[in-house]
């Protein structure tokens, strides 16, 4: 209760880890006026707040952007469908405006989020703040003015200079002054002006609603002017110092990823190759199974042929001598002498019956001993199948358990302004510097601030494409119809591209 906005604002930097405590300050809402927290008092009735407009396709990129901040690389074994649906990733104002259920807005974060494969977590909340910092209303001050007409206006004050809005549309500004291009800015009681640098340019006024506004808009002028010029100058010796620490500590991080990567690369591929040995080995048992069971089907085999071949070898044996016995007793019936005819036509029979059965036994004889030639030719095939087997089962059960692994790769991987307080009037004038290289230099910057935002641009309206059939058009706000008009123009009219505007037309006088 007794803090100072110095004691909340150090506790911050501490948390947050803030070196750069100069880039930064605490901001909240009191009486719909935007204000800077005071370093010199108490802080214990301020209140915090901040609305930015961010369209759908943004909200899903920075959301998955948070998750791989706060999760890590995407791993489809953890990550698994619903993870999410505790986490608040996405504004009410985008969740209402689609016809699309929590699962559908969660399939799409965790592409994206899958594609952020391999990024730090400083990496991801860096690329978080840079499509941020693209967001029209992302660090402009809005306050109420009106012109010398009475017209009401809004002017946004932020890093990059000044600009003049509409009030029913903070997107767009009408007209900007890059801190480049002002000279000196000044109030007097409620009464603001300010003079741009080519003086052939007319002053610009306007009024405030309070002389306390007036006050706040030109602190938040010294401030950004003051960061503006910074930026832009020789890093301080401090600075050099924390820009060094921040490239080793890079460094470091940047190895020790590289060493994690080694290590589960290496680790994927022990287990592998450990997988893959269990392969093998399960086939090589498998194998070896198959051979002993083939090789116990020979030997059993074998073992039946000889055993068929050993009795039609003595079957052929025996048919054999019947078949003698039977010529010898043809030979007897032939030298006896027959009496009578019936005893010669029972005896011409018999012989004739005899000759046939020694005809039917050599036949029987000589189809045996081909069967039995074939049964020895069997017999040799089963043995020969038999060795065969056996040399097999000797080389599964003699062959390496554990092939050789081929080594893996280790890839190696201020001055500050012067301004004068008198009474309720205060002025501030803008050190004079060489605007010319200034303005090259901003340039310079833009193209590849540019260059660098293409990529995103084309990620942003590739997802757009994919949910605007799911749009519920009737739910649109004011400010998501002119975020989608200034799309379909190409966005020429955002702040960042109407910057140069008072060049573009000539430096003619612009009357507000």
């Amino acid at each position: 209760m007794k803090w100072k906005g110095k004691d909340l604002f150090d506790l911050v930097c501490r948390t947050l880890g803030l070196r750069e405590t100069w880039f930064f300050g605490l901001q909240y809402t009191i009486k719909d006026t935007v204000a800077w927290l005071k370093m010199d008092k108490k802080v214990k009735k301020q209140i915090l707040d901040e609305k930015i407009y961010c369209p759908p396709e943004a909200s899903v990129l920075l959301a998955s952007y948070a998750v791989q901040a706060k999760y890590g690389d995407y791993d489809p074994s953890v990550h698994k469908r619903g993870f999410l649906a505790q986490e608040e990733l996405l504004p009410k104002r985008v969740i209402n405006l689609y016809q699309m259920t929590p699962e559908m807005w969660e399939e799409r974060i965790t592409a994206w989020y899958a594609e952020h494969r391999g990024r730090a977590r400083d990496e991801a909340e860096m690329e978080y703040l840079k499509i941020a910092q693209d967001l029209e209303m992302y660090g402009v001050n809005y306050f109420a003015i009106r012109n010398k007409k009475g017209t009401e206006l809004l002017l946004g004050v932020d890093a990059l200079g000044l600009h003049i809005y509409d009030p029913e549309n903070r997107l767009t500004p009408k007209i900007s002054f890059p801190w480049n291009e002002i000279r000196n800015i000044s109030y007097s009681d409620k009464e603001f002006t300010i003079k741009p640098l080519d003086k052939k340019i007319d002053v610009f006024k306007f009024n405030s609603s309070k002389l306390r506004v007036n006050k706040l808009i030109l602190q938040l002028c010294i401030g950004n002017h003051d960061l503006f010029m910074r930026r832009r100058k020789a890093d301080s010796l401090e600075v050099q110092q924390m820009k060094a620490q921040a490239r080793e500590e890079k460094a470091r991080k940047q190895m020790e990823r590289q060493r994690l990567a080694r290590e589960k690369q290496m680790r994927e591929e022990a287990e592998r190759t450990r997988d893959e040995l269990e392969r093998r080995l399960l086939q090589m048992k498998e194998e070896a199974t198959m051979a002993n069971e083939a090789l116990m089907r020979s030997e059993e085999t074998a073992d039946l042929l000889a055993e068929k071949a050993q009795i039609t070898e003595e079957e052929a044996k025996l048919l054999a001598q019947k078949a003698a016995e039977a010529e010898q007793e043809m030979q007897r019936i032939k030298a006896t002498a027959i009496r009578t005819e019936e005893e010669k036509r029972l005896m011409e029979q018999k012989v004739l019956e005899a000759e046939v059965l020694a005809l039917k036994m050599a036949e029987e004889s000589e189809r045996r001993a081909k069967e039995a030639d074939q049964l020895k030719q069997d017999l040799q095939e089963a043995r020969e199948a038999e060795r065969r087997a056996k040399q097999k089962l000797l080389e599964i059960t003699t062959k390496p358990t554990y092939p050789p692994m081929n080594p893996i790769p280790a890839p190696l991987p201020p001055d500050m302004p012067s301004f004068n307080l008198i009474g309720d009037s205060l002025s501030f004038d803008f050190k004079d510097t060489d605007m010319k290289r200034l303005s090259m230099e901003i340039e310079k910057e833009k193209v590849e601030y540019m260059e660098k935002s293409k990529h995103l641009q084309e990620q942003l309206n590739e997802l757009k494409t994919e949910i605007e059939a799911l749009k519920l058009k009737e739910r649109e706000t004011a400010l998501d119809i002119l975020h989608n008009e200034n799309s379909d123009r190409g966005g020429t009219s955002s702040k960042h591209n109407t910057i140069k505007k008072p060049q573009a037309q000539g430096r003619r006088p612009i009357c507000i």
